[in-house]
């Protein structure tokens, strides 16, 4: 399945795209930022990751962003089973940040974790050294939960990890992000 928004395509991972999306993620400031992305991080590693076999209750996507005249891999995001709820996590290569795709592909994802997935309750974190990241979790209706030490492999270390929650069955679509208009029915779908 594909979501498509204003500037940006979300589709599965294809073995072609590990040099693409090597070149994206390779980046300390990335790595030192996601729980389980191994550092360094090599074409193997995403060809590896490339090549998994996604399970019926997941869904990872790269994320392409098509403005300025050209497509490009400018991130990944996903909702993967974490015990008995479902992890929302989310990354971007570093000159994507600060333009809006985040909360843009993050929209488009709960669209289908709502209505593709049919989930009620979606968890997410992010370190406390990444405050931006925080700020993209509460534009996307994201309440706080607590702070707890995660593991980051890229370090090999814990860190201190603010948690979240969202509710799906509460949130419904106000029409706007940011003040923005949106679609009222959610993403476009296209299997």
């Amino acid at each position: 399945m594909f979501a498509r928004t204003q500037r940006l395509t979300l589709r599965p991972g294809w073995p072609e795209d590990a040099p693409a999306l090597t070149a994206a993620i390779a980046y300390p400031e990335v790595a030192f930022r996601l729980a389980r992305l191994p550092w360094p991080y090599t074409v193997d590693h995403a060809a590896e990751w490339l090549a998994q076999v996604s399970r019926p209750d997941e869904v990872s996507r790269l994320i392409l962003a098509h403005d300025g005249g050209h497509t490009r891999l400018v991130g990944g995001i996903g909702i993967h089973p974490d015990g008995d709820a479902h992890e929302f996590g989310y990354w971007l290569t570093p000159d994507a940040w600060g333009r809006g795709y985040a909360t843009e592909a993050g929209r488009a994802m709960l669209g289908l974790a709502r209505y593709a997935m049919g989930l009620k309750r979606l968890t997410s974190g992010h370190f406390i050294d990444n405050p931006a990241s925080g700020r993209v979790l509460a534009k996307l209706g994201f309440r706080p939960t607590g702070i707890a030490m995660r593991h980051c492999l890229a370090q090999g270390g814990d860190k201190p990890c603010a948690t979240s929650e969202l509710s799906l069955a509460e949130e419904e679509s106000t029409g706007t992000v940011d003040g923005k208009p949106t679609d009222a029915g959610g993403p476009r779908l296209a299997a």
